[in-house]
Parts: C-alpha cells; sequence; structure tokens
C-alpha cells in the first residue's frame, strides 16, 4: 500500500456554544528538554509537550500595510443554498460527497451532543462554555475568523479573492485560510501557523497587488477533469482499484505561497478556479459547475465575492475539530480526498514532525478501521471507500491545543494487524500519542501490516477551521 501512495505520483446556523456538551478534556505532550535534566515540578498543561515552534520577527510596518489591503469583510453565509447532494453510498462524481453533518449516524456526525443529557435540568441552564473565556478550556471556537460556519449544515462561507498568473496572464479566484506572521493573522482573521516560514521549494512566490490580490508567478489548475474512483472489494475497500483526481495542478503548482514584497511572509492561497469569468462560476445559490471549480465548493458569489466550502470531520487531542480539505501531493490521496493535485506540494520536507525547521505537522490516517455510518467506531480509508463519508482521521496540533499546527499535514497511515484485530482492539483512535503508543506497542503498522509505521510520503493540505468541543 505504500507502493500505491508513492508509485502514483509522477514525480444553517451559527454553532450554538450552550448546545455543546461542558465535558473537560485535557491533553498534553511531554516537553523534552535539551538539557538533561529533569523537570523539579510539573508545569501547566497549556505548556506540555510544545516543541518550541521559532516565529519569524514581525513584517516591517511597510510589508504589513500592504499585507492589510488583503483584509475583507467577514463572509455571511447565503440566505439559501441547494447543497449537492449526498451519496448514501460511494461517491465517485465531481463534487464533495456526503458532508460533515450528513445523515446525524455516530460513525459519520461528530458533532457534540448536548451537555444537559443525563440530567435533571433544562438546556437553558447551563451558560456559556469555558472556551469563551479561555480557548484552551473546553468547549468550542472558531479558528478560521473570515466567514461564518452553518453548523446545520457542516459548511463555512469566507471571502473569495480574484488573482492573477503572472506566466499566462489568466484569472486566479482563491481563498486565505493560514499565514506565517501572526501580527497579520489577527488582522485577517486566519489561522497562525509558525511552521509555515519553513516551506520553501514547496511554496510558489508570489506580490501582493495595490487591491490586496495576489499576483502569482507560476502555478495553474485544469479543473476540468472528471474525478473517478474505484474502490477495492467489500471489507477490504482501500487501496481502490483505479482512481482519477477531479482537479489537476501543474508542475508549478501548490496552494502555497511567499510574498516577495511582503516581508516573505507564506500565505496558505488554495486555487478554487481558474481562467474562468465571474459568469462561468456565479452559483451564490449552489448547483455548482463542477468542471470549473473545487469540489469543496457547495456556492459560489463572484459578485459578493464569497465561497461556501464543506467542512470535514476529524479529531485533535481527543476533541472533534472541523477543518477544509484542498490539495494534495499524489494523484491518489487527491482523487480519495476529492482534493486538488498539487505536484509542487511533493517537495515538502516530510518526515520531521516537530524538528528544528520543520514545515509540517502529522495527520494519522487509518487503512482497514471499522466500517459504517451506524458505528461509532468507525474510521479509516476502506470506511470511506464504502459509503463516501470522510474517514474521522486524527490530527496533530491545533491553534488552542498546541504551538506547531501546520495546515502542511504529513499523512501518516496506519493498518490495524490481524491480531489486534482478531482480539478486537480496533476502535477509533482520536489522539495522536494513543495512536503512537498503539504504533509502540505493535497493534498498528504502516500502510500494510509489514510496512513501517510513520510517513506515507506525501501530504495534505487541510486548513483547521473549527474546535468542536
Amino acid at each position: 500500500m505504500v507502493t500505491a501512495f508513492r508509485g502514483s505520483s509522477p514525480c444553517g446556523s451559527d454553532l450554538d456554544v450552550i448546545a455543546l456538551r461542558s465535558r473537560i478534556y485535557s491533553s498534553t505532550k511531554l516537553f523534552i528538554l535539551a538539557s538533561a535534566t529533569m523537570m523539579s515540578s510539573l508545569l501547566p498543561s497549556t505548556l506540555f509537550a510544545q516543541n518550541v515552534v521559532v516565529t519569524r520577527p514581525p513584517v516591517s510596518p511597510e510589508a504589513m500595510a500592504l499585507h492589510v489591503l488583503a483584509k475583507r469583510p467577514v463572509a455571511k453565509l447565503p440566505r439559501t443554498i441547494d447543497l449537492a447532494e449526498s451519496s448514501s453510498g460511494f461517491n465517485s462524481a465531481q463534487g464533495f460527497g456526503a458532508l460533515a453533518r450528513d445523515l446525524g449516524q455516530p460513525g459519520c456526525d461528530l458533532f457534540p451532543a448536548p451537555a444537559n443529557i443525563g440530567t435533571n435540568v433544562g438546556l437553558s441552564y447551563f451558560g456559556p462554555p469555558p472556551s469563551t473565556v479561555n480557548q484552551s478550556l473546553v468547549g468550542p471556537v472558531q479558528l478560521l475568523n473570515t466567514g461564518q460556519v452553518d453548523a446545520t449544515a457542516g459548511t463555512i462561507t469566507i471571502p473569495l479573492y480574484k488573482g492573477t498568473v503572472k506566466s499566462t496572464g489568466k484569472t486566479a479566484w482563491y481563498i486565505l485560510t493560514d499565514v506565517s506572521d501572526p501580527g497579520i493573522a489577527a488582522e485577517l482573521g486566519l489561522n497562525f501557523s509558525a511552521k509555515m516560514n519553513n516551506i520553501t521549494a514547496a511554496a510558489r512566490t508570489g506580490n501582493l497587488g495595490p487591491d490586496g490580490n495576489i499576483i502569482f508567478d507560476k502555478g495553474t489548475v485544469n479543473f476540468a477533469p472528471n474525478r473517478n474512483i474505484v474502490p477495492g472489494p467489500e471489507g477490504d475497500e482501500f487501496p481502490p482499484k483505479s482512481f482519477t483526481p477531479g482537479e489537476v495542478g501543474d508542475a508549478n503548482y501548490s496552494p502555497y505561497v511567499r510574498i516577495a514584497n511582503g516581508g516573505g511572509v507564506v500565505y496558505n492561497a488554495p486555487m478554487i478556479a481558474y481562467n474562468v469569468d465571474a459568469s462561468q462560476i456565479n452559483f451564490p445559490n449552489g448547483n455548482v459547475d463542477y468542471t470549473k471549480v473545487h469540489d469543496a465548493v457547495q456556492a459560489i458569489d463572484p459578485i459578493g465575492m464569497t465561497v461556501t466550502l464543506a467542512l470535514v470531520n476529524g479529531f485533535s487531542f481527543g476533541r472533534p475539530v472541523w477543518y477544509i480539505s484542498m490539495d494534495a501531493s499524489i494523484p491518489l490521496a487527491a482523487a480519495i480526498e476529492h482534493n486538488t493535485y498539487a505536484p509542487l506540494m511533493g517537495k515538502l520536507l516530510l518526515g520531521n514532525d516537530d524538528s528544528a525547521g520543520s514545515p509540517i505537522e502529522r495527520i494519522f490516517i487509518a487503512t482497514n478501521g471499522q466500517e459504517g455510518c451506524d458505528n461509532p467506531q468507525r474510521q479509516g480509508l476502506s470506511a470511506d471507500l464504502n459509503d463516501g463519508h470522510r474517514p474521522n482521521n486524527t490530527l496533530g496540533g491545533i491553534p488552542t491545543l498546541a504551538l506547531d499546527y501546520s495546515p502542511a499535514w504529513d499523512a501518516n497511515l496506519y493498518t490495524w494487524t490481524d491480531d489486534a484485530i482478531n482480539k478486537g482492539y480496533r476502535q477509533q483512535l482520536r489522539e495522536e500519542f494513543q495512536i503512537l503508543t498503539y504504533a509502540a506497542d505493535g497493534l498498528i503498522m504502516g500502510a500494510s501490516q509489514t510496512a513501517p509505521f510513520g510517513s506515507a510520503g506525501f501530504s495534505i493540505n487541510c486548513p483547521i477551521v473549527q474546535r468542536l468541543d
């Protein structure tokens, strides 16, 4: 299965915080000190196990003034939207397939239950969760703050940008989700990722124009191909028999772009559409033409300059999260994830999570977890290829839970061993160090039952949007 991955590359309503359960979850990472001295006392949980991520000095006032031109009003939810139909079985067509809130079944809908379940008091008794006071505490936190989350539909609406690719002179429609400078992140409402400073060869270059839009030096995407994927036999759907991604970037395409005239800041700027005018992608109420836009798009308004994107269920240190999935470095991952195949992402340095200079954070993906949306233990790629819902992946650090977040996720595939399955140990894993412990104990292996656990040699661009709990 490792070969299958590596060989495939040729190179509703606002979130009701009162309705969220108030369970307390604390996740920690152990600090590994450079010296050999022992810790003499316990550190606060918010200080545990984050390797120090060195940030660059803040950009100059002149550069900041240029970046502020990219600020847009917070996007509002569309009044009405006809969401793309979700499939009850595997979705092999263009589009995103099943959404984060689809069906409302325990294996496919991870939205937390109301806090009053099992009590004798009404839901209105419960006050705001602790996260409204301190974002590191239990409760929901919206992390990407450029738009509104629709918690009923499982979507987010954010600003749409209209840039240019200098090498072709064509229009590039894109979004902004993450940035490598904390001041710019706070000003624009984006996720801050210090690790993005370390994205070098895998980033395009560009400049900010006088309107705050990016002029990319190179990199284009063809959105016309028909996504197609044929799963393996029932119960062993991964790896698929065949696959074709629905959108394909050229050799110079990556969602990451270093701004030459803006202090070398790196943005995460996934392309949404290319070489089309506004009239060709004007779908403000849904019914999108996926031969012209990214498969994650649920609605796009090039007049009001907003786009609505589907969210994906996942976990970070035991807490359910929502993220958007945009690009992948190999065709197989792009086909499974409904992503753009971004060849330049293949130059990301992988396998070095938490080391000095690392640009990546790890995402843990089961290959042969339990299947079925009615199964609360559902997880993994075979489950995804069986029913069209996402695999409930486990992410490493995200903002408010860690300091080492990066939207460039190094895929660590894991496969349950036959022995672990026969003993009934196979389950839904929600936390990084639980997975690492299972790997150390020999219950899970790498992408196959004979491959060592670790990086599978490809990456996915998945910006975090919302912590649900």
